[in-house]
């Protein structure tokens, strides 16, 4: 298991917004972890990267206790995450973004006196990573000119420059047009193929294309768990989440 929690639980005040919560997420897959809005999938998601402190419980990756680690070192073991918001640089290159996430695994994120040049030897990767989503005919654009869609495509790109051993995705569909979807949902299966990856997604077609496991949670706690035809035949999760009448 890459990553797994057991008896995640978080309290804020007398509010539980976790309880209980095990999860496992394994090489090659994708799992979606969907429900509701207020359900604590974003909750799962800052206490699995440790941008909050579990009030119990126990969270592993790669085999280690990770439950009372520091968030950087976390992402330095190969957990990394993306936000519903696009972070990219706006007054910088396409290339140049995936430049500046490549320069922690290439050993230059610390050595500011070097000449800008001395980047170029990341170059070829860059461009390695540019062609894996699609952008390497817009490798001299600035991010701020292009389209949302293309922008949550470079945000992935940037994402695997750091080498991750999970990829944790919140939303990456959201707002997207069909034909933005289908190029992220490809680029994220592909990426499977070498990481483990656990994503939030409320496009439920989505998840029924991509996802191996699913996990739907309601009000904190899981409600169901199991492939796509399992959990959406599920009458309790008809109910709380995908609507009566999905077929």
């Amino acid at each position: 298991m890459v990553l797994s929690c057991r008896g995640l639980r978080r309290d804020f005040g007398g509010f539980t917004a976790v309880n209980d919560v095990d999860l496992d997420v394994r090489h090659g897959e994708v799992h979606a972890l969907i429900g509701p809005n207020g359900a604590g999938k974003t909750t799962v998601f800052n206490l699995l990267t440790k941008f909050l402190q579990p009030t119990s419980g126990r969270i592993e990756l790669l085999g280690q206790d990770i439950t009372r680690t520091e968030p950087a070192k976390v992402a330095r073991m190969g957990l990394v995450r993306s936000f519903q918001i696009s972070a990219t640089f706006p007054h910088l290159t396409v290339l140049e973004n995936v430049r500046v996430a490549l320069q922690r695994p290439g050993g230059l994120a610390v050595q500011f006196w070097k000449p800008v040049s001395s980047l170029d030897r990341l170059n070829e990767r860059a461009m390695e990573l540019l062609e894996t989503v699609g952008l390497e005919g817009a490798r001299d654009r600035l991010a701020a000119d292009l389209s949302y869609g293309r922008k949550r495509v470079l945000e992935l790109a940037t994402t695997l420059a750091l080498e991750p051993k999970v990829l944790l995705l919140d939303e990456p569909m959201a707002g997207m047009g069909g034909e933005d979807i289908g190029t992220v949902a490809a680029i994220i299966r592909r990426a499977a193929e070498r990481h483990a990856v656990l994503m939030v997604e409320h496009n439920l077609k989505v998840v029924a294309d991509l996802c191996e496991r699913v996990t739907v949670l309601q009000r904190g706690e899981i409600l169901a768990a199991g492939d796509y035809a399992t959990v959406s035949a599920d009458p309790r999760v008809r109910t709380a989440y995908m609507g009566t009448d999905h077929g």
